[in-house]
C-alpha cells in the first residue's frame, strides 16, 4: 500500500499532531477540517492515489457536456507555527470508500508515523435530541484514560459507552493498535436534521480542538454560517408546522346537506 502514498514534503517540527477527516453526519468533520485548511493557509504536502480505493460510477454533466470521470481526493495538508515548534497535518478525504476502508486508514496512519505525529484527532457527529437553536455540546472519546482526563479539563461531555461509525471512528481504534494516542470530538447534531450540513456542530468542535492544539483561529466566518443555517432551519420548521396544522385542522369528512337541514 505504500506505493499509493505520494508525499511531496516531509516536515519535521518539534511536535506534530494530525487531524484526519472524512464525510459523515452533518458534515461535522469535513467542514471543520476544510475550515482549518483554509484559515491556517495549510499547504498540500501529499495525497493517496484514489485508484486503489475508489471506482467512479458516473460522470458530471456541465452545460450538456459530459466531463471526464473524477475520483474523490484524499489529500494531506500541513501547517507549522512560526517558530517551527509545532506542526499540524490535516488529512481530508472527500469520500469514504465502499470497501477497503481499513486499508485506506492504514495508509493515513503510515503517513502519521512517517511524520512522527504524536497524537491523532478525528471529529464526528453525536446524534441526540438537542434542538437546532440550542448551544451544541461536544462529546469526546480517547484511546487512553489519561487522554480522557484531558477531555474533562476542556469541559467535553463524557457519555461512557457509545459507537463512532465510519472511518472517523475507525482511525482511532487502528491508531490504538499501533500504540498511538488519539482523541475524537463529536459535535451534537439534532436527530431530526442528520441530512443537513451542521456548521454549528463543527464550530463547537473547532472551539475545543483549537484550544487543545493551542492554535489561534478566526472562527468568525463559521459563526456567521452557523447563524444563517439556524435561521434557515427556523424557516423550514415554521413552514412544516404550518402545513401540519393546516392538514390536521381540516374536517375529516364533509357534513351531508340533509344532516345540516335536520339539525
Amino acid at each position: 500500500m505504500k506505493d499509493v502514498i505520494k508525499l511531496y514534503e516531509e516536515p519535521t517540527p518539534k511536535t506534530c499532531s494530525m487531524l484526519a477527516s472524512w464525510p459523515g453526519i452533518g458534515d461535522v468533520s469535513l467542514t471543520a477540517a476544510r475550515y482549518l485548511v483554509d484559515k491556517l493557509n495549510a499547504v498540500e504536502i501529499g495525497q493517496i492515489d484514489p485508484l486503489t480505493f475508489f471506482e467512479p460510477v458516473g460522470v458530471a454533466v456541465k452545460d450538456n457536456v459530459v466531463e471526464s470521470p473524477r475520483f474523490p481526493e484524499s489529500k494531506f495538508y500541513y501547517w507549522q507555527s512560526e517558530n517551527a515548534e509545532k506542526g499540524l497535518v490535516i488529512f481530508v478525504g472527500e469520500e469514504q470508500p465502499v470497501s477497503k476502508g481499513y486499508e485506506l486508514v492504514n495508509c493515513v496512519l503510515d503517513v502519521a508515523q512517517k511524520l512522527k505525529v504524536a497524537k491523532i484527532y478525528s471529529c464526528a457527529a453525536a446524534v441526540t435530541r438537542v434542538h437546532h437553536s440550542d448551544e451544541m455540546n461536544v462529546w469526546g472519546a480517547a484511546t487512553t484514560a489519561g487522554l480522557v482526563d484531558e477531555l474533562s479539563s476542556h469541559n467535553v461531555v463524557l457519555r461512557g459507552n457509545l459507537r463512532i461509525a465510519g472511518l472517523n471512528g475507525l482511525i482511532l481504534g487502528m491508531a490504538k493498535e499501533r500504540g498511538m494516542e488519539g482523541i475524537c470530538l463529536l459535535g451534537e447534531v439534532p436527530a431530526y436534521a442528520t441530512q443537513i450540513a451542521n456548521p454549528k456542530a463543527s464550530l463547537a468542535v473547532l472551539g475545543i480542538l483549537t484550544r487543545m492544539l493551542d492554535i489561534t483561529l478566526d472562527l468568525t466566518e463559521l459563526q456567521l454560517l452557523a447563524i444563517r443555517v439556524d435561521e434557515e432551519m427556523d424557516r423550514i420548521a415554521k413552514r412544516v408546522t404550518a402545513e401540519f396544522i393546516d392538514q390536521f385542522t381540516e374536517p375529516i369528512w364533509e357534513q351531508d346537506e340533509d344532516e345540516e337541514q335536520d339539525e
